[in-house]
């Protein structure tokens, strides 16, 4: 089932543009991350490792690479489609893992050889449900040094009604200033790429593993929440370093 480079460049390419449309300032969130990882690691191991949490086409994995080419990168995601475009067109950013984040063994796939200096997410880890979340929270705690980190781009609503909507209005204002929504959709993207005889495999195998969802199959759960199950799970510190509209970028530090 391997992609020819053009075909896997030409669906990533497409596959950025999209995004644009979900995460306000989608750029400037991933450099936020890149700062805060590489302040950090930055006294830290000559090799520092990075797990990439739901990694998707290796988007925020080629960006590190770049940013910090001494690291290594582990990143992990579910897609079969998605991670086959990744290590066709991102083939050198990561080391790509097919596991699903908190499923009974998904640790043990990643295949580490030493504890974590940095986790990594964007826009992934609002789709797993508390229960789940929670676990995974305990389980990168475990998996990080301590003074390690956890770094989560997503979008993550405020508790409070009014607050929240004030929020979501002025991300999309932002947005539309940007032109983002000049771009296609999540959904016109998937039917364009069902289009591609070269993906059918692929996409014919992620529709075996999994439901096809949108943004609606998430579970929604607000800032607060995600800042309180961290502490439970055992980081000393976790709040937002970085917001716009409800895309946020939480740090957790083991």
């Amino acid at each position: 089932m391997g992609l020819s480079l053009a075909t896997a460049e030409r669906w990533v390419e497409r596959w950025e543009r999209q995004q644009q449309r979900y995460a306000v300032d989608r750029e400037e969130r991933f450099t936020v991350i890149a700062d805060v990882v590489e302040h950090i690691i930055a006294a830290g191991a000559h090799r520092p490792l990075i797990a990439d949490l739901g990694c998707g086409p290796g988007s925020l994995a080629a960006r590190l690479a770049r940013r910090l080419p001494d690291a290594d990168i582990v990143a992990v995601d579910r897609d079969p489609l998605l991670l086959e475009l990744a290590r066709t067109h991102h083939a050198d950013a990561a080391r790509y893992v097919d596991a699903v984040i908190g499923a009974p063994g998904w640790t043990e796939a990643l295949g580490l050889d030493r504890p974590l200096d940095a986790a990594v997410s964007t826009t992934a880890l609002h789709y797993l449900g508390p229960d789940v979340l929670s676990r995974a929270y305990r389980e990168l705690a475990a998996l990080l040094r301590p003074g390690g980190i956890l770094v989560n781009g997503d979008h993550l609503p405020q508790d409070d009604a009014a607050l929240a909507a004030i929020a979501r209005c002025a991300g999309r204002r932002r947005a539309e200033r940007q032109r983002a929504y000049a771009h296609e959709d999540w959904v016109s993207w998937w039917t364009a790429v069902a289009e591609d005889p070269e993906l059918a495999d692929l996409l014919a195998e992620r529709h075996a593993r999994q439901p096809v969802t949108g943004a609606e199959g998430a579970a929604g759960l607000p800032l607060s929440a995600h800042v309180r199950l961290l502490r439970e799970a055992g980081f000393r510190h976790a709040g937002p370093v970085w917001q716009y509209g409800d895309s946020h970028v939480v740090v957790a530090i083991r």
